[in-house]
């Protein structure tokens, strides 16, 4: 590829990448072109320079996502570390770019006297992963505190779009043009006066580690929530608590999470996928979605 030997480039730039150390479940065979940009301009310049046909895959923190065994065509951009400036904006707004991870927005958020934010602690990504995918959690939605993004095309084009130019439902946000990806967010706030999101920060990690099993390599939540129900209630109703596929195994603490018990594969966990999907709709006649990402190329 044209870009791998461009002097522009001033990140890490590696071929045959294991995305196994770049997923929170730990799993996932090599991708062809591996980039960290140094910064947003190395970033610019490197769309610019990479060939028309080259699949890109972004990754932040690459909880939410599943990388087949076989691994992944084209180049993955990596923001991990990188594309991480987060400051105040006005007196009641946050600018973070994609990389930034959700929690620190919260941070930051509680520690200027803002609220509105503080659910993003309790969400594993980044904030490039949380605009996609409209990330919730306790009662609190992504793009509920969005005032504005930049996005970034193939071409290093850079671009500020007001919220109402996205189509966002639950879990999804679409992009008003094919061929974009989140740089930054601007969040808008509401004034803290008494401190009380700070205490409602603490409260949400409190709440998170008693019922989410957070030591265990694992990808968030599996499955998008049904209407007027829970996935993990319908899971748990299956008996399928502990139930496993080779190192993959539902938890027995939060039944919509999938354990990587440390030999897990990425087909190991699919297929654990696939059957908790097939034994829910058999028995409850309910067709579960998946909330993570699946890519790549069976082993």
């Amino acid at each position: 590829m044209a870009a791998m030997d461009s002097p522009k480039t001033r990140g890490e730039l590696r071929a045959n990448e294991p995305m196994s150390r770049h997923t929170s479940w730990r799993v996932g065979g090599p991708v062809e072109r591996f980039f960290r940009p140094a910064d947003r301009e190395d970033l610019l310049a490197f769309l610019a320079a990479v060939p028309a046909d080259e699949p890109l895959t972004w990754v932040g923190l690459g909880s939410n996502l599943l990388v087949r065994d076989g691994g992944l065509a084209g180049t993955v951009i990596c923001t991990t570390n990188r594309l991480d400036q987060l400051a105040r904006h006005g007196s009641h707004g946050l600018d973070a770019e994609c990389g930034v991870p959700n929690a620190k927005v919260a941070r930051l958020a509680t520690a200027s006297g803002l609220a509105g934010a503080e659910f993003l602690a309790g969400i594993p990504g980044t904030v490039g992963g949380a605009l996609a995918m409209n990330a919730g959690a306790f009662g609190g939605e992504t793009w509920n505190i969005v005032a504005s993004v930049e996005t970034v095309d193939r071409d290093g084009r850079v671009r500020r779009r007001a919220h109402r130019e996205f189509d966002i439902g639950y879990r999804q946000a679409a992009m008003p043009a094919a061929g974009e990806w989140f740089l930054s967010a601007r969040f808008e706030l509401q004034a803290d006066p008494d401190g009380s999101a700070r205490k409602r920060v603490r409260e949400l990690l409190s709440q998170r580690g008693a019922t989410q099993p957070v030591q265990v390599p694992n990808a968030g939540s599996v499955f998008r929530n049904p209407p007027g129900d829970h996935a993990a209630r319908l899971i748990e109703a299956c008996g399928l608590k502990g139930h496993c596929h080779g190192g993959a195994c539902v938890s027995e603490l939060h039944a919509n999470f999938i354990l990587n018990r440390g030999n897990a594969t990425a087909a190991d966990i699919e297929a654990l996928i696939e059957s908790v999907r097939a034994r829910v709709h058999a028995e409850h006649g309910v067709e579960l979605v998946a909330e993570v990402r699946v890519v790549g190329e069976p082993a």
